[in-house]
């Protein structure tokens, strides 16, 4: 009778250090917040998998997945190429992942693919670059037309609010789209001494870029600004500008602050570019993507629905030389 009342008190004693040992572990989670779990991996998809403008936003995405204590990976395709992206973006789905961030190279050439990953009980939420028609949750970035209406005040102002300007754009990404509309939009109905000369395809490279606006300066030699919508366009463009010996002449508004942007603003090249909340991206991105993993964002019943969620608007700053400095740090 001793023995068996011995094993009771031990087995109590076992239940009591069990329950200490749970409470304590959750605890411990609740004070960190929510949690996942590290066999949840979520991915990043984007193109141009080389450029320096994804890493801010992949270290948001990092630092989220970090917060969260989940996995993370990021893939990306090569090139500037649309069936290059739409393979990658396939061959994340066949791993069946937790969620998947997209920057979507193309406005609607996308769109059958993301269907495939929310039917198969994928999350996809869109950064950077939206697919407006797709049946992706939401966009976070920034909102482009408000950016392509800043730019335009930006020039505006730099060449006194008359001339010959042109842009170098990138025109079957809707990011682009819209930086150019509200650029367009504001110049010809604010600024009616400015004419819009020139919309050239930099097609997002540095080269190509330079090229096309050295034409222009040839054709237009009276040129007084470049609008460029993203960053590898404003470097060629600023390399043109160089070369031509027109860079006091001819005002450069660009994007994003990637190290030969910033150089070229510190040098007086490019007068101005325009920063993104590019660490914001990344890191909403993952955060709506665990929310919507883990069932803890109502949603709309229609599968198809489109921006089934409010978008969010990341932001943007302008840099120029006085305040430069402090963006090499980011």
């Amino acid at each position: 009778m001793l023995g068996v009342y011995a094993l009771l008190v031990f087995a109590f004693l076992l239940y009591l250090v069990d329950f200490q040992s749970r409470e304590a572990i959750a605890n411990q989670k609740a004070s960190k917040g929510l949690q996942g779990d590290m066999d949840e991996k979520y991915v990043m998809v984007t193109f141009q998998a080389g450029i320096d403008y994804w890493k801010q936003i992949l270290k948001g995405f990092e630092d989220a997945g970090e917060t969260l204590d989940v996995s993370v990976e990021y893939r990306g395709a090569a090139k500037y190429d649309v069936k290059e992206q739409i393979t990658v973006l396939e061959q994340v789905i066949a791993k069946k992942p937790s969620g998947i961030a997209l920057s979507a190279i193309h406005p609607d050439a996308l769109d059958v693919t993301i269907y495939k990953a929310i039917d198969a009980g994928i999350p996809v939420v869109l950064f950077d670059s939206n697919a407006p028609k797709s049946n992706a949750y939401t966009f976070i970035g920034t909102d482009n037309v408000k950016a392509g209406v800043t730019a335009a005040h930006e020039l505006a102002h730099f060449i006194n609010q008359s001339g010959q300007v042109a842009v170098v754009t990138t025109p079957h990404q809707q990011n682009q789209i819209d930086r150019l509309n509200g650029f367009q939009e504001t110049i010809q109905k604010q600024y009616p001494d400015i004419e819009i000369v020139a919309i050239k395809d930099g097609r997002g490279d540095q080269l190509v870029s330079e090229q096309v606006v050295a034409e222009v300066i040839t054709d237009y030699p009276n040129l007084k600004g470049v609008f460029v919508t993203e960053a590898n366009g404003g470097v060629g463009a600023g390399k043109a500008v160089r070369k031509l010996k027109k860079d006091k002449n001819v005002k450069i508004v660009s994007f994003d602050t990637d190290k030969q942007t910033l150089d070229m603003v510190k040098e007086g090249t490019i007068t101005a570019t325009l920063a993104q909340g590019t660490w914001s991206m990344g890191y909403w991105a993952l955060n709506y993507l665990f929310y919507l993993h883990h069932g803890l964002i109502q949603l709309p019943s229609d599968p198809y629905a489109h921006n089934k969620l409010p978008e969010m608007d990341t932001g943007i700053t302008v840099v120029t030389k006085k305040n430069v400095d402090s963006y090499y740090a980011e």
